[in-house]
């Protein structure tokens, strides 16, 4: 699979969620405490993302 969302544990002991694509890291999440929390990040980022707007502060 070219894509993927990973959970992991920081090294402050904190549950985090990364995006890779192609082995390469697109995005990271804030840290948290539960593992649930992680994956309910996982899923809202699944369900509102697909609709969400770009904006462009260049």
């Amino acid at each position: 699979m070219a894509h993927k969302f990973e959970i992991y544990k920081d090294k402050a002991g904190e549950y985090r969620v990364r995006f890779k694509y192609n082995n390469e890291v697109m995005f990271a999440t804030e840290g948290y405490a539960s593992k649930s929390g992680a994956e309910n990040a996982i899923a809202s980022i699944k369900k509102n993302g697909p609709d969400a707007p770009t904006e462009d502060n260049s």
